[in-house]
């Protein structure tokens, strides 16, 4: 491989084979695109590697593998933006909503729903946090942003989803009392 000086190409193997389902799923639920979640996967292993010099081996490595993933992600995204206003969308083939490719009951598919919904900010937190199962001082660190500001993210995204459950649930039973 090139371009890696300062990892082996088996310990690259082996953390690509490790770490690249957590980073795929990171990448889908923050896209929803498929094609664009293969992409970022695979730029975060190949700036991971690239910048191996500069990962401190005392701190946990899918922090810094997730920090690379998210803005590769946004990037992606503000990219993909800018090229609608431009001109047509690009073609990427059929995407797969995360709501079809990773949940299957009806109540997960609301719940990433309305996580979907919600702001940008909130939804990193909330993937970050309750699917890729870091610690808000490891979520903190990844998005750059203080812990407190982090918890404070999490707290309203969480308020917000609670909301939206409770209408919605309410929505039903007014449903099924018109029939």
């Amino acid at each position: 491989m090139l371009g890696l000086q300062n990892i082996s190409e088996e310990q690259a193997r082996s953390l690509y084979n490790k770490h690249s389902p957590y980073v795929y799923g990171i990448a889908l639920m923050l896209t929803r695109s498929s094609p664009m979640a293969d992409d970022i996967m695979q730029e975060t292993f190949l700036r991971a590697f690239q910048k191996f010099d500069q990962y401190d081996p005392y701190r946990p490595l899918r922090p810094w593998l997730c920090r690379i993933a998210v803005n590769l992600a946004k990037s992606a995204m503000r990219k993909q933006r800018w090229l609608f206003f431009q001109a047509d969308p690009p073609d990427i083939g059929d995407e797969f909503l995360v709501e079809e490719s990773m949940m299957k009951s009806e109540s997960e598919r609301e719940l990433w729903e309305s996580v979907n919904r919600l702001s940008a900010k909130r939804k990193e937190v909330i993937i970050l946090h309750y699917y890729a199962e870091l610690s808000l001082p490891e979520v903190a660190e990844a998005l750059h942003i203080p812990e407190g500001t982090c918890k404070s993210w999490l707290h309203e995204a969480l308020k917000q989803l609670r909301r939206s459950q409770t209408l919605r649930r309410h929505e039903v039973r007014c449903e099924e009392e018109m029939q």
